[in-house]
Protein backbone atom coordinates (compact mmCIF):
# COMPACT_ATOMS: atom_id res chain seq x y z
CA UNK A 1 0.00 0.00 0.00
CA UNK A 2 1.11 3.31 -0.97
CA UNK A 3 0.66 6.74 1.29
CA UNK A 4 -1.12 7.88 -2.10
CA UNK A 5 -3.01 4.80 -3.21
CA UNK A 6 -6.55 5.91 -5.11
CA UNK A 7 -5.73 9.45 -4.67
CA UNK A 8 -5.08 11.80 -7.97
CA UNK A 9 -2.74 14.53 -8.20
CA UNK A 10 -2.73 17.60 -10.70
CA UNK A 11 0.97 18.55 -10.80
CA UNK A 12 2.23 21.40 -12.89
CA UNK A 13 5.13 22.17 -14.48
CA UNK A 14 5.46 18.54 -14.69
CA UNK A 15 7.82 18.03 -18.06
CA UNK A 16 11.40 18.94 -16.04
CA UNK A 17 13.19 19.40 -12.78
CA UNK A 18 11.27 19.30 -9.54
CA UNK A 19 8.09 18.37 -11.31
CA UNK A 20 9.27 15.71 -12.99
CA UNK A 21 11.17 14.42 -9.76
CA UNK A 22 7.45 14.96 -7.54
CA UNK A 23 6.19 13.03 -10.42
CA UNK A 24 7.52 10.10 -10.15
CA UNK A 25 7.46 9.69 -6.60
CA UNK A 26 3.70 10.31 -6.33
CA UNK A 27 3.42 8.04 -8.98
CA UNK A 28 5.67 5.45 -6.56
CA UNK A 29 3.17 5.71 -3.87
CA UNK A 30 0.13 5.22 -5.82
CA UNK A 31 -1.44 8.49 -7.03
CA UNK A 32 -2.77 8.87 -10.28
CA UNK A 33 -0.94 11.92 -11.82
CA UNK A 34 -1.83 14.75 -14.66
CA UNK A 35 1.30 15.81 -15.62
CA UNK A 36 0.66 19.91 -16.99
CA UNK A 37 3.43 21.84 -18.66
CA UNK A 38 3.60 24.17 -21.70
CA UNK A 39 6.02 21.69 -23.08
CA UNK A 40 5.89 18.29 -25.19
CA UNK A 41 8.16 16.69 -22.91
CA UNK A 42 5.75 15.92 -20.66
CA UNK A 43 4.35 13.62 -23.23
CA UNK A 44 7.57 11.45 -22.48
CA UNK A 45 7.30 11.48 -18.56
CA UNK A 46 3.13 10.43 -19.38
CA UNK A 47 4.69 7.38 -21.49
CA UNK A 48 7.69 6.39 -19.52
CA UNK A 49 4.92 6.03 -16.31
CA UNK A 50 2.46 4.61 -18.39
CA UNK A 51 4.81 1.98 -19.47
CA UNK A 52 5.94 1.42 -16.27
CA UNK A 53 2.58 0.57 -15.42
CA UNK A 54 1.39 3.76 -13.40
CA UNK A 55 -1.21 6.20 -14.28
CA UNK A 56 -0.37 9.34 -15.75
CA UNK A 57 -2.18 11.92 -17.89
CA UNK A 58 -0.61 14.75 -20.00
CA UNK A 59 -2.15 18.01 -20.58
CA UNK A 60 -0.47 20.84 -22.02
CA UNK A 61 -1.47 24.19 -20.99
CA UNK A 62 0.10 27.28 -19.53
CA UNK A 63 -0.97 28.56 -16.36
CA UNK A 64 -1.21 32.23 -16.70
CA UNK A 65 -4.01 31.36 -18.97
CA UNK A 66 -6.90 31.06 -16.76
CA UNK A 67 -8.98 29.59 -19.32
CA UNK A 68 -6.07 27.41 -20.56
CA UNK A 69 -5.83 26.00 -17.00
CA UNK A 70 -9.55 25.41 -16.84
CA UNK A 71 -9.53 23.23 -19.94
CA UNK A 72 -6.92 21.15 -18.24
CA UNK A 73 -8.61 20.52 -14.94
CA UNK A 74 -11.64 19.64 -16.87
CA UNK A 75 -9.88 16.86 -18.74
CA UNK A 76 -8.16 15.49 -15.57
CA UNK A 77 -11.51 15.31 -14.03
CA UNK A 78 -13.10 13.65 -16.99
CA UNK A 79 -10.76 11.06 -16.82
CA UNK A 80 -10.47 10.28 -13.28
CA UNK A 81 -13.51 11.90 -12.03
CA UNK A 82 -11.95 14.00 -9.04
CA UNK A 83 -8.56 15.36 -7.94
CA UNK A 84 -7.52 15.26 -4.69
CA UNK A 85 -3.89 16.97 -4.87
CA UNK A 86 -2.81 19.65 -6.52
CA UNK A 87 0.81 20.45 -6.86
CA UNK A 88 1.29 24.19 -8.22
CA UNK A 89 5.13 23.85 -9.13
CA UNK A 90 5.25 25.78 -12.59
CA UNK A 91 7.90 28.92 -11.71
CA UNK A 92 10.15 30.80 -14.02
CA UNK A 93 13.35 32.58 -12.78
CA UNK A 94 15.37 35.50 -14.60
CA UNK A 95 18.19 36.95 -13.65
CA UNK A 96 18.17 41.26 -13.47
CA UNK A 97 19.43 43.81 -11.69
CA UNK A 98 16.29 46.04 -10.55
CA UNK A 99 16.85 49.04 -12.25
CA UNK A 100 18.22 47.15 -15.47
CA UNK A 101 15.18 45.00 -15.78
CA UNK A 102 11.79 45.70 -17.96
CA UNK A 103 8.48 45.64 -17.13
CA UNK A 104 7.85 42.39 -19.57
CA UNK A 105 10.78 40.67 -17.35
CA UNK A 106 8.67 41.69 -14.13
CA UNK A 107 5.43 40.71 -15.46
CA UNK A 108 7.26 37.50 -17.01
CA UNK A 109 7.89 36.26 -12.98
CA UNK A 110 4.08 37.40 -11.94
CA UNK A 111 2.21 35.94 -14.55
CA UNK A 112 3.87 32.43 -14.23
CA UNK A 113 5.00 32.26 -11.00
CA UNK A 114 1.72 34.30 -9.11
CA UNK A 115 -0.95 33.98 -11.25
CA UNK A 116 -0.52 30.53 -12.55
CA UNK A 117 -0.42 29.27 -9.04
CA UNK A 118 -3.24 31.42 -8.34
CA UNK A 119 -5.58 30.18 -11.67
CA UNK A 120 -4.50 26.65 -11.22
CA UNK A 121 -5.98 26.76 -7.32
CA UNK A 122 -9.43 28.90 -8.70
CA UNK A 123 -9.48 26.04 -11.47
CA UNK A 124 -9.32 23.05 -8.84
CA UNK A 125 -10.20 24.16 -5.34
CA UNK A 126 -14.38 24.08 -6.34
CA UNK A 127 -13.71 20.50 -7.45
CA UNK A 128 -12.11 19.68 -3.50
CA UNK A 129 -15.06 21.82 -1.72
CA UNK A 130 -17.54 19.98 -3.45
CA UNK A 131 -15.97 16.42 -2.03
CA UNK A 132 -14.48 18.42 1.53
CA UNK A 133 -11.23 17.14 0.59
CA UNK A 134 -8.22 18.20 -0.84
CA UNK A 135 -4.44 18.83 -0.52
CA UNK A 136 -2.79 21.76 -1.76
CA UNK A 137 0.83 21.63 -2.37
CA UNK A 138 2.51 25.21 -3.29
CA UNK A 139 6.42 25.55 -4.56
CA UNK A 140 7.39 28.48 -3.05
CA UNK A 141 11.21 29.13 -2.10
CA UNK A 142 13.62 30.24 0.37
CA UNK A 143 14.60 32.68 -1.84
CA UNK A 144 12.23 36.05 -1.49
CA UNK A 145 10.56 34.81 1.98
CA UNK A 146 13.97 34.37 3.96
CA UNK A 147 16.78 35.14 1.81
CA UNK A 148 17.99 36.65 -1.65
CA UNK A 149 20.83 37.62 -3.74
CA UNK A 150 21.42 40.39 -6.32
CA UNK A 151 19.14 39.78 -9.66
CA UNK A 152 16.58 38.03 -7.67
CA UNK A 153 13.98 40.68 -7.52
CA UNK A 154 11.40 39.48 -9.52
CA UNK A 155 12.01 35.73 -8.71
CA UNK A 156 11.78 36.79 -4.57
CA UNK A 157 9.11 38.73 -4.96
CA UNK A 158 7.05 36.49 -6.88
CA UNK A 159 7.76 33.90 -4.14
CA UNK A 160 7.13 35.95 -1.59
CA UNK A 161 4.04 36.35 -2.32
CA UNK A 162 3.16 32.52 -2.90
CA UNK A 163 3.42 32.26 0.98
CA UNK A 164 1.02 35.12 1.87
CA UNK A 165 -0.80 32.85 -0.56
CA UNK A 166 -0.57 29.59 1.22
CA UNK A 167 -1.86 30.94 4.49
CA UNK A 168 -4.67 32.75 3.41
CA UNK A 169 -5.73 29.75 1.11
CA UNK A 170 -5.10 27.73 4.50
CA UNK A 171 -7.22 29.64 6.68
CA UNK A 172 -10.57 30.02 4.06
CA UNK A 173 -10.65 26.60 2.90
CA UNK A 174 -10.27 24.70 6.28
CA UNK A 175 -13.58 24.24 7.16
CA UNK A 176 -13.87 22.09 3.67
CA UNK A 177 -11.25 19.58 4.88
CA UNK A 178 -8.58 21.11 2.64
CA UNK A 179 -4.73 21.72 3.42
CA UNK A 180 -2.99 24.18 2.04
CA UNK A 181 1.01 24.43 2.29
CA UNK A 182 4.12 25.45 0.93
CA UNK A 183 7.70 23.82 0.31
CA UNK A 184 10.33 26.25 0.20
CA UNK A 185 13.85 24.70 -1.75
CA UNK A 186 17.23 25.85 -1.91
CA UNK A 187 19.50 25.09 -4.47
CA UNK A 188 18.21 21.41 -6.29
CA UNK A 189 19.58 19.99 -9.13
CA UNK A 190 17.61 21.19 -11.74
CA UNK A 191 17.59 23.00 -15.27
CA UNK A 192 16.47 26.04 -13.17
CA UNK A 193 19.52 25.91 -11.29
CA UNK A 194 21.76 25.50 -14.38
CA UNK A 195 19.83 28.37 -15.81
CA UNK A 196 20.30 30.48 -12.89
CA UNK A 197 24.42 29.67 -12.68
CA UNK A 198 24.67 30.00 -16.75
CA UNK A 199 23.27 33.71 -16.10
CA UNK A 200 25.75 34.49 -13.22
CA UNK A 201 28.55 33.40 -15.09
CA UNK A 202 28.25 32.62 -18.59
CA UNK A 203 31.62 31.24 -19.03
CA UNK A 204 31.82 29.17 -16.23
CA UNK A 205 28.63 28.06 -14.71
CA UNK A 206 30.18 25.25 -12.90
CA UNK A 207 31.84 27.50 -10.32
CA UNK A 208 28.91 29.39 -9.69
CA UNK A 209 27.39 25.56 -8.95
CA UNK A 210 30.53 24.57 -6.78
CA UNK A 211 30.39 28.04 -4.91
CA UNK A 212 26.59 27.46 -3.80
CA UNK A 213 27.44 23.91 -3.00
CA UNK A 214 30.40 24.91 -1.35
CA UNK A 215 28.09 27.35 0.87
CA UNK A 216 25.52 24.56 1.79
CA UNK A 217 26.05 22.87 5.05
CA UNK A 218 25.23 19.35 3.48
CA UNK A 219 27.28 19.85 0.45
CA UNK A 220 24.96 19.46 -2.17
CA UNK A 221 22.00 20.36 -4.14
CA UNK A 222 18.92 18.71 -3.43
CA UNK A 223 17.85 16.13 -5.76
CA UNK A 224 14.38 16.67 -7.32
CA UNK A 225 13.02 13.53 -5.66
CA UNK A 226 13.64 14.90 -2.04
CA UNK A 227 11.26 17.30 -3.00
CA UNK A 228 9.00 15.17 -4.25
CA UNK A 229 9.05 12.96 -1.07
CA UNK A 230 8.15 16.08 0.84
CA UNK A 231 5.71 17.13 -1.65
CA UNK A 232 4.43 13.20 -1.30
CA UNK A 233 4.20 13.78 2.59
CA UNK A 234 2.21 17.05 2.58
CA UNK A 235 -0.02 15.75 0.38
CA UNK A 236 -0.78 12.63 1.94
CA UNK A 237 -3.29 11.78 4.84
CA UNK A 238 0.00 11.53 7.08
CA UNK A 239 0.17 15.45 6.78
CA UNK A 240 -3.89 16.00 7.82
CA UNK A 241 -2.97 18.36 10.77
CA UNK A 242 -0.61 20.68 8.94
CA UNK A 243 -1.79 24.00 7.14
CA UNK A 244 -1.06 27.30 6.31
CA UNK A 245 2.34 26.29 6.66
CA UNK A 246 5.93 26.59 4.66
CA UNK A 247 8.38 23.67 5.00
CA UNK A 248 12.16 24.33 4.38
CA UNK A 249 13.99 21.64 2.66
CA UNK A 250 17.75 23.39 1.90
CA UNK A 251 20.18 21.43 3.04
CA UNK A 252 20.95 23.98 6.03
CA UNK A 253 21.39 26.93 3.52
CA UNK A 254 19.61 29.51 4.84
CA UNK A 255 21.82 28.58 8.20
CA UNK A 256 25.34 29.86 7.98
CA UNK A 257 25.89 33.57 9.22
CA UNK A 258 28.87 34.15 7.39
CA UNK A 259 29.20 32.46 4.03
CA UNK A 260 27.69 34.42 1.31
CA UNK A 261 26.37 31.59 -1.34
CA UNK A 262 26.61 31.49 -4.86
CA UNK A 263 29.68 34.34 -5.26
Amino acid sequence: MGKLDGKVAFITGASKGIGQGIAKVYAKHGAKVVLLARSSKVDDLAKELNDNGFEALAVKADVSNIEDVKRAVEEAAFKFGKIDILVSNAGVCKLDNFLEMTGKDRDFHIDINIKGTWNVCRAVLPLMVEEKYGKVVIMSSVTGDMVSDKGETAYATTKAALVGLTKSLAREFAEYNITVNAICPGYVKTPMADSIAKQSNEKNPNLVIKGIVDGVPLKRLAEPKEIGELAAFLGSDESSYITGTQVVIDGGSTLPETVSIGV
